[in-house]
């Protein structure tokens, strides 16, 4: 069995498309076909049916799935081993909700990059949850803890939240000084039924709303809170790049979440994955440290 094959199998199987598993490969959709048929008559099974929505795995697809992974696992290992264990090199996918994605992991990338002048990295900012075992990412960040599936899962870093408005806003508004006062501002927040966390559900907790303009981006939120459109929920490390937003109510609302690493368990064995996971991790927390002296800084000024 060739592993090249094997290689296009899981494209195929974790996009369900001939012309997305090409796109992910580079190579044409139609040699994609045709490295399918050759697997299918080397292994006498059918291991995809087509529908309207793309490709499906078949029983015998599916009980390939676990050795085709085993022979790309090895494939990887071995690369590694002959790169030895100088800098990280190749190409990193990473999925992220988009505030960490905007805020916090370009700086840090950065870093790591310079680094690791080898690295390519790819940054995914989805506000959902991605599928890792569909390899839409080698390895994403969650506002939660999962509690199910084949993953490793690690805390990258706690972040705080806080209200938030332009100053220009709050000098020609009614004074805020106690949450009452919140009542008859306009509120900015996420749309409710696409909350794809409870731990976005900020404005439940702290008792708030409803929102009246609403997006499931936190930038576009944070831009609407720039423009001086009303008040809402920022995280911290996001002021710095706002500098003309102000916290309010700072010692009567206060929000603590964490940011999760997550990969799928059968890469816990790639030496570089681990390695890139603990230089992420490292850059992550230092920055966030970094991010909030800043904003604390201010406050004290």
């Amino acid at each position: 069995m060739d592993w090249d094959d094997l290689r296009v199998f899981l494209a195929v199987a974790r996009t369900e498309s001939l012309s997305a598993a090409g796109k992910r490969l580079k190579i044409d959709p139609a040699t994609v076909g045709r490295r399918i048929a050759r697997l299918e008559e080397a292994t006498h099974a059918r291991l995809f049916t087509k529908s309207p929505q793309g490709y499906a795995l078949t029983e015998e697809g599916a009980r390939l799935i676990p050795h085709a992974e085993q022979a790309e696992r090895a494939t990887l290992g071995a690369e590694e081993s002959l790169t030895g264990p100088g800098g990280l090199t190749g190409l990193i996918r990473l999925g992220a909700p988009d505030g960490c994605a905007n805020y916090l992991l370009p700086q840090v990338l950065s870093r790591i990059c310079d680094e690791n002048p080898g690295l390519e990295v790819q940054i995914v900012a989805l506000p959902r949850v991605f599928n890792l075992s569909k390899r839409e990412a080698d390895m994403a960040i969650a506002v939660s803890r999962p509690e199910a599936g084949r993953l490793t899962v690690q805390k990258l870093t706690d972040y705080r939240l806080h209200l938030a408005a332009s100053r220009n806003y709050l000098a020609g508004a009614r004074a805020i000084t106690a949450p009452e006062d919140l009542q008859g501002h306009r509120i900015i927040g996420y749309i409710p039924d696409m909350i794809f966390d409870k731990e976005l559900d900020y404005l439940a907790e702290i008792g708030i709303g409803p929102a009246t303009l609403t997006s499931n981006s936190v930038s576009v939120q944070l831009n609407w809170l720039r423009t001086g459109a009303g008040v809402g929920v920022v995280h911290d490390f996001a002021l710095p790049a706002a500098p003309d937003l102000a916290r309010i109510l700072t010692d009567r609302i206060s929000l603590t979440r964490s940011f999760w690493l997550i990969r799928h368990e059968s890469d816990a064995r790639l030496d570089r994955l681990n390695r890139f996971a603990d230089q992420l991790t490292r850059g992550a927390r230092a920055e966030m440290v970094r991010l909030e002296a800043l904003i604390a800084d201010e406050t004290r000024a």
